[in-house]
């Protein structure tokens, strides 16, 4: 095989029905990673898959500046379900462009140029996103990067309240770390930040690519949190498996977001299968479900392991199990001996994101499953 991909593991998925998918010898997995949080309805869906379907067989593609019923529809949905006054929408194809988009817009909305960001945190792959990004390993090959960011311990307010100046155009951060170890916010922390951003004129951008739709148990976790930022950017499950991304705006960042775009920002397609999932999670009352069977599988993975590890945390159906060992090794043992697939965050963390449409008896299977390698 030839090509410049990523590192292949040996199991070819074929197909993905809900909860499960398949590989080419047959053998069905419990897909607890659902491809990094990518499809929060499962695979497979047919709201989704038919609303795709139908808009093939009407117009696959024309770009932005051409007004498209179903992108005016997304834009309408995503502006009802955000949290109040951010209601200006930016699509693009992936939760790094949503970064870079946040960053930029910050950068012209502002005049200022410094960013705050957080040690552990993940916002990206593009040169902007991957300068707010804490590791070096995904930094230093493509180093000098975007200059003029500082980065303060996560969860800390004093540190993040004493970065924060009159110079500062952003402070990005994510309501619960999930690269850098599935490690949730205190309220208190992000609602300080809220305070010192809005007090120094910056914009407060909150990277939900991972945390949004749903995944924590709110359709956005700044509900949970209490905090209306100024941007929320969105991906991974906003189109259940297709590449689509968003940046949600307040009216003072959209007024001034300078020059920016995308030849491929919201596809007719990609905008029918973002409108169909996102439709799907609210009607179907999806978070609080997420909510419910998170706290129930965290507990019983609590029960189930004890000591054999040093945390079970999270919100939602984003859990994090920090092991005692090395947790590459475990997601090997998993996928092999026990036919489920997770996620690494770092290299002690077992990370759980499964479809929010997880049911109770699969929430059992994978505890079950979990308790015997790791116990």
């Amino acid at each position: 095989m030839s090509g410049f991909i990523f590192s292949e593991k040996p199991i070819e998925l074929v197909e993905g029905d809900g909860s499960y998918v398949t590989d080419s010898n047959g053998t069905e997995y419990l897909d607890m990673g659902a491809s990094y949080a990518c499809v929060p309805l499962g695979h497979g869906h047919e709201a989704v898959d038919e609303a795709v379907r139908d808009q093939l067989d009407r117009l696959t593609y024309v770009q932005a500046s051409y007004p498209v019923e179903i992108r005016t529809k997304l834009y309408e949905l995503l502006a009802e379900t955000a949290p109040k006054t951010v209601d200006k929408v930016w699509l693009c194809n992936s939760g790094t462009e949503a970064n870079e988009a946040a960053l930029k817009f910050a950068r012209s909305a502002t005049g200022n140029s410094k960013i705050v960001s957080t040690k552990r945190g993940f916002h990206g792959r593009t040169m902007g996103a991957l300068a707010t990004t804490w590791k070096d390993k995904y930094k230093k090959p493509y180093e000098p990067l975007v200059g003029d960011v500082d980065f303060v311990p996560y969860d800390d307010a004093e540190a993040m309240a004493d970065a924060i100046d009159d110079d500062t155009a952003a402070v990005i951060v994510e309501p619960v770390q999930g690269e850098g170890g599935i490690n949730p916010a205190r309220k208190e922390f992000l609602q300080r930040t809220r305070v010192e951003t809005a007090t120094s004129g910056a914009a407060l951008i909150f990277d939900e690519v991972q945390t949004g739709m749903g995944r924590t148990g709110t359709l956005w976790a700044s509900e949970w949190a209490d905090v209306v930022p100024d941007m929320i950017t969105s991906a991974k499950g906003l189109g259940n498996g297709l590449p689509v991304g968003a940046t949600l705006c307040r009216d003072w960042i959209a007024d001034n977001y300078g020059s920016h775009a995308s030849t491929f920002s919201g596809g007719p397609v990609i905008s029918a299968a973002a409108h169909a999932t996102v439709s799907t999670i609210v009607d179907e009352e999806i978070p609080a479900h997420a909510d419910e069977i998170g706290e129930y599988m965290r507990a019983e993975l609590e029960a189930e392991l004890g000591d054999d590890v040093r945390d079970v945390r999270g919100e939602g159906l984003m859990i994090g199990i920090e092991v005692k060992r090395g947790a590459n090794r475990i997601l090997r043992d998993l996928a092999i001996d026990q036919q489920l697939l997770a996620l690494p965050a770092g290299r002690t963390v077992v990370r759980l994101l499964p479809p929010l449409t997880l049911s109770e008896d699969e929430a059992d299977e994978a505890v079950d499953a979990l308790s015997e390698v790791i116990g």
